[in-house]
């Protein structure tokens, strides 16, 4: 019997990677970097300093600030972004959400966030779904990203359940990695991409129950 659900954020309970692409281009454009959606790809599932390095990188910028000024443009990216989210809805959610909390909630299963997101709380309020997770991890008490597993440990350690005992939920090659790597059950959000290592693929909440998978 499986006793919790672990999440990422981005592409499993909502679509924000959007928002993200769009501060994201627009930060790149002031520096004189293009980045497509071919290339913000490479950005799901990994930190915002991250990101900016990426960018910096294949914009062989990477040397060029320091890294308190690669702090504020990291700032300057996510003001933009949060300035993107105020337009969130619970309409918002990706199909199927909603109902599978609700499902979970019946049977008493204890549900966890474990996104690279600061900005989690405040989308999950923007949704209308907060008061839906038991525990949100903060990743400025990691130490390490995606894939290496710490985040999916800590989400289980936020809502004691061993990690044997639970699912994570990604859309992310990275975020599969760090599921499989922490013990856990892993459900790949599919949109077309492979997630190579996942132990079931859907495409939506819509395809599943909480029931179903509590008997995993």
């Amino acid at each position: 019997m499986k006793k919790g659900f672990v999440f990422d954020l981005d592409g499993v309970i909502t679509d924000t990677a959007k928002y993200h692409f769009i501060a994201w281009q627009a930060l790149a454009e002031e520096l004189g970097i293009t980045i497509d959606l071919a290339f913000n790809e490479q950005l799901k599932g990994i930190s915002r300093m991250e990101s900016l390095e990426r960018i910096l990188a294949f914009g062989h910028q990477a040397e060029k600030f320091t890294e308190q000024e690669k702090q504020a443009l990291a700032e300057k990216k996510n003001t933009h972004y949060v300035e993107l989210l105020q337009s969130l809805t619970p309409n918002d959610l990706l199909p199927g959400v909603k109902a599978f909390l609700d499902q979970a909630k019946a049977l008493n299963i204890p549900c966890a966030i474990a996104s690279a997101s600061k900005n989690a709380p405040f989308i999950l309020e923007k949704l209308g779904v907060k008061e839906d997770f038991q525990a949100i991890v903060d990743p400025n008490t990691l130490s390490k990203g995606k894939p290496d597993p710490e985040i999916f440990i800590k989400a289980c350690q936020l809502i004691q359940v061993q990690p044997s005992d639970a699912i994570g939920f990604e859309d992310a090659q990275a975020g599969i990695q760090g599921i499989k790597a922490a013990g856990m059950y892993a459900i790949g959000v599919s949109v077309g991409e492979p997630l190579d290592g996942a132990d079931q693929i859907i495409h939506s909440f819509t395809e599943i129950t909480a029931k179903e998978l509590q008997q995993r």
